[in-house]
């Protein structure tokens, strides 16, 4: 794990982090990028209604020794908005553009939950261009293979919440409410807060509306429900990091399905490493970054990435 004067001198480097939009020839896109140049650099990929900065936590930790660039995927964040454009070739297109635009070479991507099925797909129809995979409580989402699931019954379960007249105040109060389990010492001098006020906007009457359109949101959700990773697992060609998440040992249907998952990715994967973080809830970049930096940064060191 990080000494104290390591994250000390960490910090003194993240002075240096530049944020821009850049105009590739899709979309505008966000992001924010700092660290050493570097052949490999960490490519960042948030979730689903996310953004940039449920990276914030761990974006210095990884620049230690190497370039980390953070984007913000189609719709969401800061960068452009459209009315369509949410399959997932078309946002593997726009990150090739993107990576195009800046020279970025033989990233090392590394995918947040719905992430994680971006990084995926991206790596596996463009296996020249990515030198590692990392999926962090993501990537082996199969919601269709769920027993009793359907388009319509997914439809519901996985819409974003409603906040039709939620002011400011109202929304901080809902993240009060949210258990953050065991936080380490990085999370606990954030400002959670600030990170989830970061994917609203205000309106002229004080309400909060999500940066990410819930029409939007819903069409991701239909394109999950067609979205099979063991079609991509099976293309992947480079050394690939499972980062699950969970608070105990479960072995319920879910936990099942994905350890399902996991053995069909060994077995096709010529190198496939899964680390179970334990303790852990979905959103662990925010709740423990140092031990998700810490397997990075000891994977990469050992694959020679």
């Amino acid at each position: 794990m990080f000494k104290t004067w390591e994250l000390e001198l960490i910090n003194t480097r993240n002075q240096q982090l530049i944020t821009n939009t850049i105009n590739t020839d899709r979309i505008s896109i966000f992001y924010k990028r700092n660290g050493i140049p570097s052949h490999n650099p960490y490519l960042l990929i948030h979730g689903l209604a996310s953004n940039h900065r449920i990276w914030d936590l761990i974006f210095p930790l990884l620049s230690k020794n190497r370039e980390v660039i953070a984007i913000d995927l189609r719709g969401h964040g800061e960068t452009e908005k459209t009315n369509d454009g949410y399959d997932f070739e078309s946002i593997s297109l726009d990150l090739f553009s993107f990576a195009n635009s800046l020279g970025i070479t033989k990233p090392i991507l590394v995918g947040h939950s719905w992430g994680g099925s971006i990084a995926l797909h991206y790596a596996a129809t463009n296996p020249q261009l990515v030198s590692g995979l990392i999926f962090i409580d993501g990537g082996l989402i199969d919601i269709s293979s769920v027993p009793n699931n359907s388009l319509e019954k997914a439809l519901v379960n996985m819409a974003p919440p409603i906040f039709n007249g939620v002011n400011k105040e109202q929304l901080l109060e809902m993240f009060g409410n949210r258990s953050w389990k065991d936080r380490d010492q990085i999370s606990l001098q954030a400002d959670l807060d600030d990170i989830g006020i970061s994917k609203f906007d205000t309106n002229p009457d004080g309400t909060v509306i999500a940066k990410f359109s819930r029409s939007s949101h819903l069409n991701v959700i239909k394109e999950l429900w067609t979205h099979n990773p063991r079609e991509f697992l099976t293309q992947v060609q480079c050394p690939t990091l499972n980062l699950p998440a969970r608070m105990d040992q479960n072995t319920n249907d879910r936990f099942q399905r994905r350890n399902e998952l996991i053995e069909f990715a060994e077995s096709h994967i010529d190198s496939f490493t899964t680390i179970w973080l334990e303790n852990s809830i979905h959103d662990v970049p925010l709740q423990r970054p140092l031990l998700v930096a810490d397997h990075i940064l000891n994977w990469t060191t050992s694959n020679n990435l």
